[in-house]
């Protein structure tokens, strides 16, 4: 049942330019209120209260306005099974990008069980952080804790559904990330427990306004546009073509230049027959 939560939402019907979750009479018991409503573009309140790993108290805009974006990660720490696999596979899709956390873009994973400790963050963080592994990310990675109506006001913004089973004292939910500008604006959401970095990069280098990444990444992006029906980057062909026929016409152009450079006398030659 938990596992079926973000097929919908990778498979839902489309409204409004998002993802919606099915209808609640579509939807098995249990589930009626799980899913992922796609808020592009919406911007999420910089006044929220929590706690962060260490018990102080911070705003969620705290993390917001120092020019680079922030992937927000929502979840429990007492999870059995998938806010646990959605943080080691984010960590490892991380890890392969050449980007600096806490300089060049920032992770804020909030629990949605208002029951949850400052303490149990603490936890979870250290575990993060060792299989991230890298020196320093500790200040760009912060783990939050909060009360009910900041839990809602959030999750109600990112349009991020979930339910609570009394029976089993867990949680239903979808598995998604999603990535804000530095001004607190829905760039993209990605689903599932594992990420593509080529994806992840391009997120973020998007949603940076071009602040991070390098012409390389300029180039991928003419070629490569954000599909919210899926959540992943696909490929333009249009563009694609345009760029290819471009870098021939340069060949072609550079060859003939290198061509009559090596040999003076045949642009002479061949002046003498055009005139």
């Amino acid at each position: 049942m938990l596992a079926a939560a973000p097929v919908w939402a990778q498979r839902g019907p489309i409204m409004g330019g998002g993802i919606m979750s099915p209808p609640v009479n579509q939807r098995p018991p249990g589930l009626e209120f799980v899913g992922i409503e796609q808020h592009l573009n919406a911007e999420v309140p910089a006044d929220l209260e929590f706690r962060d790993e260490l018990g102080n108290p911070v705003k969620l805009g705290d993390y917001f306005g120092k020019g680079r974006p922030v992937i927000l990660n929502l979840g429990y720490y007492q999870c059995p099974m998938l806010c646990g696999e959605v943080l080691q596979g984010l960590s490892g899709s991380l890890k392969v990008l050449n980007f600096e956390l806490g300089k060049d873009f920032d992770v804020v994973t909030l629990s949605f069980d208002p029951r949850e400790t400052p303490d149990m963050a603490a936890e979870k963080k250290r575990d993060i952080m060792k299989r991230y592994g890298r020196a320093g990310a500790e200040k760009g990675w912060h783990f939050l804790t909060g009360k009910p109506d900041a839990i809602n006001a959030l999750t109600k913004a990112v349009g991020f559904q979930y339910q609570f089973d009394e029976k089993t004292e867990q949680y239903a939910h979808a598995t998604a990330i999603v990535v804000l500008t530095p001004d607190r604006h829905i760039a993209e959401y990605f689903y599932g427990v594992e990420f593509s970095p080529k994806d992840l990069r391009l997120g973020l280098v998007q949603a940076s306004h071009n602040q991070i990444g390098n012409i390389g990444d300029q180039v991928l992006l003419y070629c490569y546009h954000y599909d919210p029906r899926i959540g992943k980057y696909g490929a333009v062909v249009s563009n694609i073509l345009r760029l290819a026929a471009v870098a021939t016409m340069l060949i072609l152009g550079t060859f003939v230049f290198i061509m009559f450079r090596a040999d003076p006398g045949a642009a002479r030659k061949e002046q003498r027959r055009t005139t």
